[in-house]
């Protein structure tokens, strides 16, 4: 399995960025979602999508911000990201697990991007 993360950069806050992951090996049911980790901080999660039934989910954080959306043509995951505030200022990680299930630990997680900073200046 593996994962690659393209997108991010550095951007002014209420400003905008693009998210996406591409996808291989993944089969049957699988969630795909986003965490990001801060400096000093916890990997937090931040929003999923459950492969077969597109089915979303987002942290409080991101809800009304941000969008997870799917590609199945393309294997792909993007996260759409709007009103970016300096406290999104993060590496951004997708990942991905077995069952389309919700998780907002990262345990549950099982394969990993090596990840993409996202940096938001004021």
């Amino acid at each position: 399995v593996q994962l690659a993360e393209t997108g991010g950069g550095s951007v002014k806050a209420g400003g905008s960025l693009s998210l996406s992951c591409t996808t291989s090996g993944l089969e049957f049911a699988y969630a795909v979602g986003w965490f990001r980790q801060a400096p000093g901080k916890e990997r937090e999660f931040v929003a999923s999508v459950s492969w077969i039934s597109g089915n979303t989910f987002y942290s409080d954080s991101a809800e009304g911000r941000f969008t997870i959306s799917r590609n199945t043509a393309k294997n792909a995951v993007s996260l759409q990201m709007t009103g970016l505030k300096t406290q999104d200022t993060a590496v951004y990680y997708c990942a991905a697990k077995s069952g389309g299930g919700y998780s907002r630990s990262r345990n549950d997680w099982t394969y990993w991007g090596q990840g993409t900073q996202v940096a938001v200046s004021s």
